[in-house]
C-alpha cells in the first residue's frame, strides 16, 4: 500500500516542520517531497495534526491487564507474592488472549506502535498482537531452575517454540527472558543466556527493582543483582534490563561497559514504593535508557503519554533540577532508545528508509493549543487520546480514533468474564 500524508507538522530528527511524507509498503519512502510517479492508495490530510514516530513501550506484561485496579496499595512483596502470583495460577490461555488483546488496543489507541511483552501463555499473546496489528517483541517469562533440578521446567522450551511458531510474522520478534534473580537460579539464568546466544535473540530481565531484592541477592551471592546477571552472561548489547531502581554507580558503569539497555518504569516504581531509578546518572554515563509502562497491575495503564509526563517531572523534583530529564530526552527514550533496546532496526524515527510505524495526533484540542513546542506538548500537555491515526509496518490500524477490525465490546465482555471467574470483581 502507498500512503501519502500531506501538509503535516512532523517531529523529525533535525527538528519540527511541516512536510509531506510518503509510505511505500512497510517503509517511509520520502520525507518533505513526493517522488515523481508516486501514486497514493490513500491520502491523509495532515492539516492541524502532528506526526510522530510510534511510541515504543520497552517493558510490559500484557496478560496482566485483567489485574488492573485489583492489587493496589500493597507492599512490593505483598503485591507480587500475596496477590498477583495466586491470581496468575487461575488464568487460562484464553484469558491471556483477551487480556493481551485489551492491552494491545489500549496501547494502539494511545499512540504506542511497538511493545515488549514478558508473560505466560505467549502463543495466545502472539495471536492477540497479530489480530490487532501492533508490533510486539515477545518472551515467555522464565522462572525456577533448569529442567531436572527441581523437576520438569518446560518454560525455556516454550520460549524456543514460541519463536519457531511465530517467526514468520513481520511485526513479531522475540527475546529470552529470565524473570529475575530472585525467581531464577544462577544456573537457569546462565542457560537462558546460552540459549539466547545460540538462537541469535536478545535478552530481558528484571533487575534491582526493590530493596528486598537487593538484600536477598547480596546475602545469597555477595553481589548486586546487576553484577550477578553479568556473571551469568546476561548483560550484552542485545539485553534490556527493567527497572534498575537501586543500580549503584558501579552497576551503571558495568551496564555502559556491556552496552546493555535499561527500561525505566517510573509510574510502576512509584506505585509500588520502590523509588526512583537513577536515570540522570545513567544518561550521563552513556547508558541507553528506554521507557516502559510495566503491567496494568502496577501502573495501572498502558498509556505511554502518562509515563512520558511522569518521567520528565519526577526527576526534576527529586533532583531539584529542571533540566534533569528534558522533554526531548524523554521523547527519545520513548522512540529511538526503545527501538535500540528492543533490537528493532529502523524504528523510532521519521526518515527515508525507516519502517513506517507512525502516529498522527489531533492538535485541535484545548490542551494542545497553542502548539508552541510540539515535543514539549507531547510530554507536558498530551493525554494520548489525541491519537487519531496509527500506522504499523505501513498499514493503518487506527483511523479516526477507532481500532480497525476490532470489536472493543467483545474484548470487554471476555475480560469481565475472567474477572468474575478469578474473583477480582468486588
Amino acid at each position: 500500500m502507498n500512503l501519502l500524508i500531506r501538509n503535516i507538522l512532523a517531529v523529525l530528527p533535525d527538528g519540527e516542520r511541516v512536510v509531506d511524507v510518503c509510505v511505500s509498503g512497510e517503509r517511509i519512502s520520502a520525507v518533505d517531497r513526493v517522488p515523481e510517479g508516486f501514486a497514493a492508495d490513500r491520502t491523509i490530510d495532515g492539516s492541524g495534526r502532528l506526526l510522530i514516530p510510534g511510541l515504543i513501550n520497552a517493558h510490559c506484561h500484557a496478560y496482566m491487564t485483567v489485574f488492573r485496579n485489583c492489587a493496589d496499595d500493597l507492599t512490593f512483596n505483598d503485591w507480587l507474592f500475596g496477590r498477583i502470583a495466586p491470581m496468575e495460577d487461575l488464568l487460562t490461555g484464553e484469558d491471556c488472549y483477551w487480556s493481551s488483546k485489551l492491552a494491545c488496543a489500549e496501547m494502539l489507541l494511545t499512540g504506542t506502535t511497538a511493545y515488549y511483552d514478558m508473560g505466560m501463555f505467549m502463543e495466545e499473546a502472539a495471536q492477540a498482537a497479530v489480530d490487532t496489528g501492533i508490533r510486539a517483541v515477545l518472551s515467555r517469562g522464565l522462572s525456577g531452575a533448569p529442567d531436572g533440578v527441581d523437576g520438569p521446567n518446560p518454560r525455556l522450551e516454550q520460549a524456543v517454540r514460541l519463536f519457531e511458531n511465530w517467526k514468520q510474522y513481520p511485526t513479531l520478534s522475540f527475546m529470552i527472558a529470565p524473570h529475575a534473580p530472585y525467581s531464577c537460579t544462577a544456573d537457569y539464568m546462565k542457560q537462558a543466556a546460552d540459549t539466547a546466544r545460540r538462537m541469535g535473540l536478545g535478552l530481558s530481565i528484571h533487575l534491582s527493582e526493590s530493596a528486598s531484592e537487593m538484600a536477598s541477592i547480596r546475602e545469597q551471592y555477595g553481589c548486586t543483582p546487576i553484577e550477578l546477571a553479568d556473571r551469568c552472561g546476561l548483560l550484552t548489547d542485545r539485553t534490556v534490563v527493567a527497572h534498575c531502581v537501586y543500580a549503584t554507580d558501579e552497576d551503571i558503569a558495568l551496564l555502559k561497559q556491556r552496552d546493555t539497555s535499561v527500561a525505566t518504569n517510573p509510574i510502576s516504581n512509584m506505585k509500588l514504593a520502590n523509588g526512583f531509578a537513577p536515570v540522570t546518572k545513567m544518561l550521563k554515563a552513556g547508558v541507553n535508557v528506554a521507557l516502559g509502562t510495566d503491567g496494568s497491575s502496577s501502573n495501572n495503564a498502558l498509556n505511554m503519554f502518562r509515563d512520558l509526563a511522569c518521567l520528565t517531572l519526577i526527576h526534576k523534583a527529586n533532583e531539584h533540577d529542571p533540566l534533569a530529564v528534558t522533554a526531548r530526552e524523554a521523547f527519545l527514550m520513548a522512540t529511538v532508545n526503545g527501538a535500540r533496546a528492543l533490537c528493532l532496526d529502523d524504528l523510532g524515527v521519521i526518515r527515508e528508509g525507516a519502517k513506517a510505524d507512525l502516529v498522527i495526533l489531533d492538535l485541535d484540542r484545548p490542551n494542545m493549543q497553542p502548539v508552541n513546542d510540539p515535543v514539549a506538548s507531547l510530554c507536558y500537555s498530551a493525554t494520548g487520546y489525541e491519537t487519531e491515526t496509527v500506522i504499523v509496518n505501513g498499514v493503518p490500524v487506527v483511523l479516526n480514533g477507532k481500532l480497525s477490525d476490532t470489536d472493543m465490546e467483545e474484548i470487554y465482555a471476555h475480560v469481565r468474564q475472567t474477572c468474575e471467574r478469578i474473583g477480582t470483581v468486588k
